[in-house]
């Protein structure tokens, strides 16, 4: 069966049904509807699909299209929910309870028939963390209900009917900042943190702090400090606690409205209004006055000490767990850099095994891509932030006396999702999507040791085509791959009480953890022998410094990527295999696996002496990938007898 997929971007939603889908053996295309309808119609002839469905759709589909197909969207909202503003509004709302229905497309917005509808208990959280938990895994357990009966000849979706029991649900405007706004004066803090969590993600809640219009982000409730309703009363971790009427509430980031009407850089609270803070006073005039009070917090102590807080751990007899749920996975310089003393501080602890949980919606992204577009120096910026997660990972890597586990509740990018590698185990999540390559951003090579931990993990081949083809793969497929080596249940909650369970068990058997401790020093110092951290690191580092200083393709996509703007007008190659050539050959790039890769302008015209420097490129490549110190003599014996024949004069 043929399934092409036509979305507005390459989404969590989108990626999610991607992967189940070729999991599941189903021919899968991706089509990204970036507002051309001829370009949309000429994919959909090009891939000829039996069924389209559209996971997050912005832009309404072409009757031409969905008169000659079946075609099925998603629309996060219960059964008679209508509207493009459906989770935002039942979030602000405080609905109990919401759903996902998978409805046909019609030239009335969402009042197609409907084919799947499931329902949840509304949590109160942030719209992309429900948006990634709930409505994601309603929107898969829609997709396989549709899928069961999708050719049975006797099947008849829902027709939209507000009279029949269950439409619940109403046609909702837009959403707008009116609707959003937040008065200080008259709000509880549970009001608040709902509008605030209702646009989180996109677009915030548009405010107003010293005279600065900002987007409010990243909110937490507290239930200690109190104050004048709307003023800012403390700070911690960058992040600020405004006082409500009943309490107050910690806001993590901002994103200020420019003069032009755009959006800025979202960024920590603080860094945002760096400028427009209040000098601080010293503790004892603190006391006295209604100044800001600056909070510090306790790393060393076991515990979440404030809601914004965004690194803590917490020690369960033997066994230590590591959180750090950064906002949207991003981990900048500062961030790597707190987290590895806090790592480092827990390793000194009398644990056996230190877990790694990251956070329950993004694990990790790796660096942090905001912050380097917000530096003086981006390129300076993006520098110390690799560097700063390669020294974190190298802490990982060469922690010998315990065992270390990462623990992916979340999906993983780039460099995050190398880090979960670096860990002696990796226990996945049901439904974290990994995507584990960086060329996406404008061919950057990336670093935090993969070269040493992608092959070692799945081996050099498949290591180079996960880091080639640049596609998401399911927790189901980097289990079959080796990438993970469990996969658990794909609720959150008892995929943490099975983690702990898995942990307590590695730990209690003490010869089995001996022996485990015992192999994995053996295997990093052999490791060491063949080739050292420090190499892998280097060469790294080496193209990534290129990437940073050499040209402006990595500057130009993350530019693109913060301030959500592309010049893109068709769908990449790698996800429209209907836009393939058959045959094509596919050329490597300087993001590849493989180190040396061979460029046409390397030519010299010359086919003899082309055709030499290519077998060189070989034979280096070979060299590099070397997995013994047998292959390693043997391979560089063929490219000692490959430079002895060039150098050999020809007999006539």
């Amino acid at each position: 069966m043929r399934i092409l997929l036509i979305s507005s971007a390459f989404s969590g939603l989108t990626q999610r049904f991607y992967t189940e889908l070729e999991d599941a053996g189903y021919i899968v295309s991706v089509e990204l509807h970036l507002g051309d309808d001829a370009t949309v119609l000429e994919g959909v002839s090009l891939f000829k699909p039996d069924l389209i469905l559209c996971p997050f759709l912005t832009k309404r589909l072409s009757k031409d299209i969905y008169q000659n197909y079946k075609c099925l969207i998603v629309h996060p909202g219960i059964k008679g929910d209508r509207g493009p503003s459906s989770l935002d509004w039942a979030i602000q709302n405080g609905e109990p309870e919401w759903g996902v229905s998978l409805l046909e497309a019609a030239e009335e917005m969402d009042a197609g028939a409907i084919w799947a509808n499931k329902t949840f208990p509304l949590r109160q959280a942030t719209k992309s963390s429900i948006f990634y938990r709930e409505v994601t895994q309603a929107a898969i357990d829609c997709l396989w209900e549709v899928l069961t009966y999708f050719d049975a000849p006797d099947f008849n979706p829902d027709i939209q009917d507000y009279r029949k029991p269950g439409y619940t649900g109403k046609l909702q405007p837009s959403i707008k900042q009116t609707d959003r706004a937040i008065n200080w004066k008259t709000h509880k803090t549970d009001d608040i943190l709902r509008r605030i969590n209702a646009a989180d993600g996109s677009p915030g809640v548009l405010d107003e702090i010293y005279g600065t219009q900002v987007f409010l982000f990243n909110a937490h409730k507290d239930c200690q400090l109190t104050g004048k309703p709307g003023e800012i009363i403390a700070t911690a971790n960058h992040a600020i606690c405004r006082a409500t009427i009943d309490g107050a509430i910690w806001i993590g980031h901002l994103q200020p409205k420019l003069a032009s009407g755009a959006k800025g850089i979202k960024l920590p609270a603080l860094f945002v209004l760096k400028d427009l803070m209040p000098k601080t006073v010293s503790s004892l005039k603190a006391l006295l006055s209604k100044t800001i009070k600056p909070i510090d917090i306790d790393y060393s102590k076991p515990g979440r000490q404030l809601p914004c807080q965004e690194i803590w751990y917490e020690l369960d007899t033997d066994v230590a767990y590591l959180y750090f749920p950064f906002h949207n996975g991003g981990m900048s310089t500062e961030q790597c850099r707190l987290l590895l003393t806090v790592y480092q501080h827990v390793a000194t602890l009398p644990v056996k095994a230190i877990v790694l949980m990251g956070g329950e919606e993004s694990w990790s992204n790796g660096i942090h891509l905001n912050h380097i577009e917000a530096a003086a120096s981006p390129a300076d910026e993006s520098w110390l932030n690799i560097n700063a997660i390669d020294d974190l990972i190298y802490q990982i890597i060469t922690t010998l006396d315990k065992l270390t586990i990462s623990a992916v509740a979340g999906s993983a990018g780039a460099g995050g999702a190398i880090m979960a590698l670096a860990a002696d185990r990796v226990f996945a999540r049901e439904g974290v999507i990994f995507n584990p390559h960086y060329k996406n951003m404008g061919e950057l090579y990336g670093s935090e040791y993969w070269t040493y931990l992608l092959p070692k993990r799945v081996g050099q081949e498949m290591a180079t085509s996960l880091t080639e083809q640049r596609l998401p793969i399911s927790a189901k497929k980097a289990w079959r791959i080796g990438l993970c080596d469990t996969v658990l249940d794909k609720n959150h909650q008892i995929f943490t009480a099975q983690v702990k369970q898995l942990v307590n068990a590695l730990v209690n058997d003490s010869e089995a953890l001996r022996q485990c401790l015992t192999a994995k020093a053996k295997t990093r110092c052999y490791d060491e022998s063949l080739k050292a951290l420090a190499t892998y690191r280097k060469f790294e580092l080496t193209q990534m410094y290129a990437n940073f200083y050499g040209n402006d393709n990595y500057h130009s996509a993350r530019q693109n990527f913060v301030f959500k703007t592309s010049n893109d007008k068709s769908t990449p190659a790698n996800l429209a295999r209907h836009r393939q050539q058959e045959g094509q050959a596919k050329k490597l790039s300087l993001g590849s696996m493989y180190h040396f890769v061979w460029q046409d302008f390397y030519q010299m015209n010359d086919a003899l002496i082309d055709s030499q420097h290519q077998e060189l490129f070989h034979l280096a490549n070979q060299l590099v990938a070397s997995a013994s110190k047998e292959e390693l003599t043997s391979n560089i014996k063929l490219i000692v007898q490959h430079v002895t024949e060039l150098l050999m004069p020809k007999k006539n």
